[in-house]
């Protein structure tokens, strides 16, 4: 059993109409000047930006605006957002979206807070940021866990580089807005989408190849369990209040750390494979990781087949007897089914991608950081086992 630490200094308020508090919060949190960040036109034609901008005025909270974050957040805008809020003398962000719009906010606090460096550095790794402007955020989409998590994942467009930031807490939300309702209008496909993302942050960090804790093993399979049946009935109930409600929750659970303890940390080998797919042809990053984690699991699978057997019993009730092999393919067998429940990929050609030979060794070479590195836990893949992997899901 391994040694862990747990901190979640993050406030969550969660219910209908809670998103109407923020401008009360902001001015707890001392809040001068805020940087309003979103993405496209959904949040102005829904009337939520005017119901943030109306809290902040009665709250006497001054305000800048900024839209334009798209799926796989771009280091120009986090450029253009620092520009911005070191000119207008901002001195708190507010993330009103995702996790595109919360990772965004997150890179444009660590910029104008660390001048002494370029950005980038921090998701090079390259270089450690020594504080961060403070952020709120008020979720829109359940999927990446970022409004409670410790680091956030940005594209620079200067060779189509996907790549997330050194872990800090210095990132982590001060606060977290969670009302179920205004997820209510996304399209089905992003719904989706975002619950295998929930499912992934868990999942990632429940393969490992070592003893774990029963409770910790016991809350990530309920969490799962949870995620499944409830993006079931998303597919014909979108408006399903309770079912939107277990979805973000459980979302936020997935990736705030508390999944994750005794697991020293998980394997995370499928999140970084489809972080190249995300890099280079802007997939929506849950469909991606449908599309891979299949043949990822059964590339690993025997090096903790008794692991994947736990998995395939306690999640999808699978009877297990002695042959763990055979019940662990089952269980990834069941995953499946279930990503193809809910309209998901499960291989890159139903992902929309042809990729050619040339194509893969170019996404193995990324994702190895130039043949520099191996990833996973469960088992260390080097550039030519990452080729193997999608090769498979080809």
């Amino acid at each position: 059993m391994r040694n862990f630490e747990y901190y979640t200094p993050t406030r969550v308020i969660f219910g209908k109409d809670t998103h109407l508090q923020v401008g009360t919060l902001l001015k707890e949190q001392g809040c001068q000047k805020v940087l309003i960040h979103y993405g496209g036109n959904s949040a102005v034609r829904s009337g939520l930006l005017d119901e943030i901008k109306a809290s902040l005025t009665d709250a006497g909270v001054d305000f800048v605006t900024l839209g334009g974050v798209v799926p796989n957040p771009r280091l120009s805008k986090v450029r253009e957002g620092m520009e911005l809020c070191q000119k207008e003398g901002v001195d708190f962000l507010l993330a009103v979206g995702g996790g595109s719009v919360i990772d965004s906010c997150k890179a444009i606090g660590y910029g104008i807070a660390n001048p002494w460096t370029d950005v980038w550095n921090f998701f090079l790794k390259t270089e450690t940021p020594k504080d961060c402007l403070p952020i709120g955020a008020v979720l829109t989409i359940a999927a990446s866990g970022s409004e409670m998590s410790n680091s956030c994942v940005i594209t620079n467009e200067d060779g189509w580089l996907k790549r997330g930031s050194i872990k800090s807490d210095l990132c982590r939300p001060k606060f977290a807005i969670l009302n179920p309702k205004l997820t209510y209008t996304l399209p089905q496909y992003q719904t989706e989408s975002g619950c295998v993302d929930i499912l992934m942050h868990t999942m990632e960090r429940y393969f490992v190849n070592f003893e774990t804790m029963e409770i910790t093993d016991s809350i990530s399979e309920t969490l799962m369990q949870t995620v499944i049946y409830n993006a079931r009935i998303l597919m014909t109930e979108p408006r399903n209040y309770n079912a939107r409600a277990e979805i973000m929750w459980a979302g936020s659970l997935s990736h705030n750390g508390l999944t994750g303890c005794g697991t020293a940390g998980g394997d995370w080998a499928c999140h970084q494979l489809e972080h190249e797919l995300g890099g280079m042809f802007d997939v929506a990053h849950g469909a991606g990781l449908a599309a891979l984690w299949g043949s990822w699991a059964r590339y690993v699978y025997q090096e903790n087949p008794e692991r994947f057997a736990q998995f395939a019993a306690n999640v999808f009730d699978i009877p297990c007897g002695t042959d763990y092999e055979k019940t662990a393919l089952a269980g990834i067998e069941a995953m499946e089914d279930f990503f193809r429940s809910v309209e998901m990929p499960t291989n890159l050609g139903e992902l929309g991608l042809n990729l050619s030979d040339e194509v893969i060794h170019e996404l193995a070479f990324k994702c190895s950081f130039e043949d520099t590195r191996t990833i996973g836990g469960i088992r260390q893949l080097n550039r030519k086992d990452m080729e193997k992997i999608y090769l498979m899901a080809r």
